[in-house]
Protein backbone atom coordinates (compact mmCIF):
# COMPACT_ATOMS: atom_id res chain seq x y z
CA UNK A 1 0.00 0.00 0.00
CA UNK A 2 1.16 3.55 -0.71
CA UNK A 3 1.29 4.87 2.84
CA UNK A 4 2.44 8.32 1.76
CA UNK A 5 -0.77 8.64 -0.24
CA UNK A 6 -2.82 7.31 2.68
CA UNK A 7 -1.18 9.75 5.07
CA UNK A 8 -1.78 12.74 2.80
CA UNK A 9 -5.39 11.71 2.27
CA UNK A 10 -6.09 11.30 5.99
CA UNK A 11 -4.44 14.59 6.92
CA UNK A 12 -6.63 16.36 4.34
CA UNK A 13 -9.65 14.48 5.70
CA UNK A 14 -8.95 15.67 9.26
CA UNK A 15 -8.43 19.25 8.12
CA UNK A 16 -11.63 19.30 6.06
CA UNK A 17 -13.78 17.61 8.71
CA UNK A 18 -12.38 19.83 11.45
CA UNK A 19 -13.20 22.93 9.40
CA UNK A 20 -16.83 21.79 9.09
CA UNK A 21 -17.20 21.72 12.88
CA UNK A 22 -16.33 25.40 13.29
CA UNK A 23 -14.21 24.60 16.33
CA UNK A 24 -10.69 25.68 17.16
CA UNK A 25 -9.09 22.49 18.49
CA UNK A 26 -9.01 18.70 18.33
CA UNK A 27 -9.02 16.24 21.22
CA UNK A 28 -7.71 12.66 21.04
CA UNK A 29 -8.00 10.15 23.87
CA UNK A 30 -4.70 8.30 24.25
CA UNK A 31 -4.59 4.71 25.45
CA UNK A 32 -0.95 3.90 24.92
CA UNK A 33 -2.08 1.68 22.05
CA UNK A 34 -1.70 1.64 18.29
CA UNK A 35 -4.99 3.19 17.12
CA UNK A 36 -4.86 6.33 19.24
CA UNK A 37 -1.14 6.74 18.54
CA UNK A 38 -1.72 6.78 14.78
CA UNK A 39 -4.63 9.21 15.10
CA UNK A 40 -2.68 11.53 17.40
CA UNK A 41 0.24 11.74 14.96
CA UNK A 42 -2.09 12.34 12.00
CA UNK A 43 -3.99 15.01 13.93
CA UNK A 44 -0.72 16.70 14.89
CA UNK A 45 0.28 16.90 11.24
CA UNK A 46 -3.18 18.16 10.31
CA UNK A 47 -3.63 21.00 12.82
CA UNK A 48 -0.29 21.45 14.57
CA UNK A 49 0.77 21.24 18.20
CA UNK A 50 -1.12 24.32 19.35
CA UNK A 51 -4.51 23.02 18.28
CA UNK A 52 -4.20 19.38 19.40
CA UNK A 53 -4.88 18.16 22.91
CA UNK A 54 -4.40 14.52 23.88
CA UNK A 55 -5.68 13.00 27.09
CA UNK A 56 -4.72 9.82 28.94
CA UNK A 57 -7.36 8.64 31.43
CA UNK A 58 -5.97 5.82 33.60
CA UNK A 59 -7.86 3.75 36.15
CA UNK A 60 -6.55 1.49 38.88
CA UNK A 61 -6.48 -1.35 36.36
CA UNK A 62 -4.44 0.56 33.78
CA UNK A 63 -0.98 -0.83 33.22
CA UNK A 64 2.01 1.39 33.92
CA UNK A 65 3.40 0.41 30.53
CA UNK A 66 0.40 2.03 28.83
CA UNK A 67 1.06 5.29 30.65
CA UNK A 68 4.75 5.13 29.80
CA UNK A 69 4.08 4.31 26.15
CA UNK A 70 1.64 7.21 25.79
CA UNK A 71 4.16 9.61 27.34
CA UNK A 72 6.98 8.30 25.12
CA UNK A 73 4.89 8.86 22.00
CA UNK A 74 4.02 12.42 23.01
CA UNK A 75 7.61 13.23 23.87
CA UNK A 76 8.91 11.87 20.56
CA UNK A 77 6.43 13.87 18.46
CA UNK A 78 6.17 16.88 20.80
CA UNK A 79 2.44 16.40 21.38
CA UNK A 80 0.60 18.19 24.18
CA UNK A 81 -0.94 15.77 26.66
CA UNK A 82 -2.63 15.71 30.03
CA UNK A 83 -3.35 12.87 32.43
CA UNK A 84 -6.84 12.75 33.95
CA UNK A 85 -7.22 9.80 36.35
CA UNK A 86 -10.79 8.47 36.46
CA UNK A 87 -10.34 5.76 39.11
CA UNK A 88 -12.42 7.63 41.69
CA UNK A 89 -15.40 7.91 39.33
CA UNK A 90 -15.32 4.26 38.28
CA UNK A 91 -14.59 2.84 41.73
CA UNK A 92 -17.21 4.96 43.51
CA UNK A 93 -19.91 3.85 41.07
CA UNK A 94 -19.20 0.14 41.53
CA UNK A 95 -18.67 0.22 45.30
CA UNK A 96 -20.45 -2.66 47.08
CA UNK A 97 -21.74 -3.94 43.77
CA UNK A 98 -20.91 -7.17 42.03
CA UNK A 99 -19.94 -6.19 38.52
CA UNK A 100 -18.53 -8.18 35.63
CA UNK A 101 -15.46 -7.03 33.75
CA UNK A 102 -17.72 -6.22 30.80
CA UNK A 103 -19.86 -3.84 32.85
CA UNK A 104 -16.82 -2.14 34.35
CA UNK A 105 -15.13 -1.94 30.96
CA UNK A 106 -18.13 -0.40 29.21
CA UNK A 107 -18.68 2.09 32.02
CA UNK A 108 -15.01 3.05 31.97
CA UNK A 109 -15.09 3.65 28.21
CA UNK A 110 -18.13 5.91 28.59
CA UNK A 111 -16.58 7.86 31.46
CA UNK A 112 -13.50 8.43 29.34
CA UNK A 113 -15.59 9.77 26.49
CA UNK A 114 -17.56 12.00 28.89
CA UNK A 115 -14.25 13.48 30.05
CA UNK A 116 -13.13 14.07 26.47
CA UNK A 117 -16.36 15.82 25.54
CA UNK A 118 -16.21 18.00 28.65
CA UNK A 119 -12.67 19.03 27.70
CA UNK A 120 -14.00 19.83 24.22
CA UNK A 121 -16.54 22.19 25.76
CA UNK A 122 -13.80 23.85 27.76
CA UNK A 123 -11.36 24.46 24.89
CA UNK A 124 -13.69 24.70 21.86
CA UNK A 125 -12.82 21.34 20.33
CA UNK A 126 -14.20 18.09 18.94
CA UNK A 127 -13.21 14.49 19.60
CA UNK A 128 -11.36 12.61 16.87
CA UNK A 129 -12.26 8.90 16.68
CA UNK A 130 -9.73 6.10 17.02
CA UNK A 131 -11.66 2.95 16.03
CA UNK A 132 -10.20 0.92 13.16
CA UNK A 133 -12.18 -0.91 10.46
CA UNK A 134 -11.85 -4.31 12.14
CA UNK A 135 -13.34 -3.02 15.40
CA UNK A 136 -16.15 -1.19 13.62
CA UNK A 137 -17.18 -4.20 11.51
CA UNK A 138 -17.06 -6.55 14.50
CA UNK A 139 -18.79 -4.08 16.79
CA UNK A 140 -15.83 -4.45 19.12
CA UNK A 141 -16.28 -1.19 20.96
CA UNK A 142 -18.50 0.52 23.49
CA UNK A 143 -21.40 2.43 21.99
CA UNK A 144 -21.31 6.03 23.30
CA UNK A 145 -17.87 5.18 24.65
CA UNK A 146 -14.83 4.72 22.44
CA UNK A 147 -17.07 4.69 19.33
CA UNK A 148 -18.23 8.28 19.93
CA UNK A 149 -16.52 11.02 17.94
CA UNK A 150 -17.03 13.90 15.52
CA UNK A 151 -15.16 12.06 12.75
CA UNK A 152 -12.81 9.11 12.37
CA UNK A 153 -9.72 9.10 10.13
CA UNK A 154 -8.78 5.41 10.53
CA UNK A 155 -12.22 3.77 10.30
CA UNK A 156 -11.41 2.22 6.93
CA UNK A 157 -8.02 0.75 7.89
CA UNK A 158 -7.97 -2.85 9.10
CA UNK A 159 -6.15 -3.45 12.37
CA UNK A 160 -3.59 -5.83 10.85
CA UNK A 161 -2.69 -3.20 8.22
CA UNK A 162 -2.10 -0.52 10.85
CA UNK A 163 1.23 -1.99 11.94
CA UNK A 164 2.87 -1.20 8.62
CA UNK A 165 1.30 2.26 8.60
CA UNK A 166 2.50 2.88 12.15
CA UNK A 167 6.05 1.92 11.19
CA UNK A 168 5.87 4.31 8.24
CA UNK A 169 4.70 7.11 10.56
CA UNK A 170 7.50 6.41 13.05
CA UNK A 171 5.26 5.35 15.92
CA UNK A 172 7.33 4.19 18.89
CA UNK A 173 8.31 0.52 18.89
CA UNK A 174 6.81 -0.28 22.29
CA UNK A 175 3.37 0.66 20.98
CA UNK A 176 3.77 -1.25 17.72
CA UNK A 177 5.02 -4.40 19.46
CA UNK A 178 2.51 -4.59 22.34
CA UNK A 179 -0.57 -6.80 22.37
CA UNK A 180 -3.72 -4.87 21.38
CA UNK A 181 -5.73 -3.93 24.48
CA UNK A 182 -8.32 -1.36 25.50
CA UNK A 183 -6.77 -1.56 29.00
CA UNK A 184 -10.24 -1.75 30.53
CA UNK A 185 -9.31 -4.34 33.16
CA UNK A 186 -6.11 -6.01 34.28
CA UNK A 187 -4.70 -8.44 31.75
CA UNK A 188 -7.35 -7.67 29.12
CA UNK A 189 -6.30 -8.17 25.50
CA UNK A 190 -8.42 -7.81 22.36
CA UNK A 191 -7.31 -11.03 20.72
CA UNK A 192 -7.93 -13.13 23.82
CA UNK A 193 -11.45 -11.75 24.06
CA UNK A 194 -12.15 -12.27 20.37
CA UNK A 195 -10.59 -15.73 20.37
CA UNK A 196 -8.41 -15.18 17.30
CA UNK A 197 -5.55 -12.95 16.16
CA UNK A 198 -6.36 -9.78 14.23
CA UNK A 199 -4.35 -11.17 11.32
CA UNK A 200 -6.69 -14.16 11.01
CA UNK A 201 -9.80 -12.11 11.75
CA UNK A 202 -8.91 -9.54 9.09
CA UNK A 203 -8.31 -12.24 6.51
CA UNK A 204 -11.88 -13.41 7.03
CA UNK A 205 -13.31 -9.89 7.28
CA UNK A 206 -11.78 -8.89 3.96
CA UNK A 207 -13.22 -11.96 2.26
CA UNK A 208 -16.67 -11.58 3.84
CA UNK A 209 -17.04 -7.79 3.58
CA UNK A 210 -14.84 -6.75 0.65
CA UNK A 211 -15.03 -9.84 -1.53
CA UNK A 212 -18.56 -10.95 -0.52
CA UNK A 213 -17.52 -14.58 -0.12
CA UNK A 214 -19.94 -17.05 1.46
CA UNK A 215 -19.42 -19.17 4.54
CA UNK A 216 -19.26 -22.36 2.47
CA UNK A 217 -16.55 -20.92 0.20
CA UNK A 218 -14.49 -19.77 3.16
CA UNK A 219 -14.65 -23.16 4.86
CA UNK A 220 -13.80 -24.82 1.55
CA UNK A 221 -10.74 -22.51 1.38
CA UNK A 222 -9.55 -23.81 4.75
CA UNK A 223 -10.92 -21.31 7.27
CA UNK A 224 -12.38 -22.85 10.41
CA UNK A 225 -16.12 -22.76 11.00
CA UNK A 226 -15.45 -21.16 14.39
CA UNK A 227 -13.74 -18.04 13.05
CA UNK A 228 -16.16 -17.63 10.14
CA UNK A 229 -19.17 -17.92 12.46
CA UNK A 230 -17.63 -15.48 14.96
CA UNK A 231 -16.97 -12.86 12.28
CA UNK A 232 -20.34 -13.19 10.57
CA UNK A 233 -22.29 -13.28 13.84
CA UNK A 234 -20.56 -10.16 15.15
CA UNK A 235 -21.11 -8.24 11.93
CA UNK A 236 -24.85 -8.92 12.07
CA UNK A 237 -25.36 -8.63 15.82
CA UNK A 238 -23.39 -5.42 16.30
CA UNK A 239 -24.22 -3.53 13.11
CA UNK A 240 -26.45 -1.15 15.12
CA UNK A 241 -23.38 0.28 16.83
CA UNK A 242 -22.17 2.02 13.68
CA UNK A 243 -25.54 3.58 12.81
CA UNK A 244 -27.58 6.45 14.15
CA UNK A 245 -30.62 5.26 16.13
CA UNK A 246 -33.72 4.63 14.04
CA UNK A 247 -36.45 7.21 14.55
CA UNK A 248 -40.06 6.17 14.19
CA UNK A 249 -42.06 7.66 11.35
CA UNK A 250 -45.54 8.91 12.28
Amino acid sequence: MNWQKVEDSLISFIQNEHKKTNTKNLVVGLSGGLDSAIVAVLALKAVGKKNLNTVFMPTNSSSQSSINDAKELCEKFDINYEIVPISDIVDSYFIDKKATNLRIGNFTARVRMAVLYDICNKIDAVVVGTSNRSEILLGYGTIYGDTACAFNPIGNIYKSDEYEFASYLGITKNIINKKPSADLWQGQTDEEELGFSYLKIDEVLKKVVDEKQTKDNLIKDGYSKEIVDMVQDRIVKNSFKSKLPNIARI
